[in-house]
């Protein structure tokens, strides 16, 4: 039961979008190597406040969007998912941690959420004129930000 009980929690804990998962008892030696590897794999969002994706231009430390030079109005939230799939721009997003990162751990399970943000974000990228899709749909999984450079 209590092997069982673990293997869930990990589970949830790797689905819910964390990269690596320790039990006790460890060894000092591994949790140092797992903090080395995390900080190899870890975003330089400090580095860099603006991201591109062909016309699609977002800036976090102004926050806003733009496409062809167009400032995009978009919602908090809409700018959060974005936010989110710019930081795995070319990769999938599972339906998972894209709510645990902009609603909270709580909200995992409300995939109806993201249909309605999603598809209000694709129409207000799509109403600029741009002939690009920027946000494909990976059923039953996530969503990709394309990387159209």
């Amino acid at each position: 039961y209590t092997t069982l009980f673990r293997s869930r929690n990990k589970i949830e804990a790797l689905d819910g979008g964390a990269d690596d998962y320790i039990t006790k008892p460890f060894s000092i030696p591994e949790l140092l190597v797992r903090i080395r590897v995390a900080l190899r794999h870890a975003l330089p969002l400090e580095q860099s406040s603006l991201f591109k994706s062909g016309t699609l231009e977002m800036d976090l430390a102004a926050h806003n969007v733009k496409i062809n030079n167009q400032h995009i109005k978009l919602t908090a939230t809409e700018f959060d998912i974005l936010k989110v799939l710019f930081r795995h721009k070319g990769k999938v997003v599972t339906h998972r941690m894209l709510l645990n990162e902009v609603w909270g751990p709580n909200s995992v399970e409300h995939v109806h959420y993201l249909r309605v943000y999603l598809g209000n974000l694709r129409k207000k990228l799509k109403a600029e004129g741009s002939e690009h899709e920027f946000i494909s749909t990976e059923a039953g999984v996530g969503y990709r930000l394309l990387d159209n450079e």
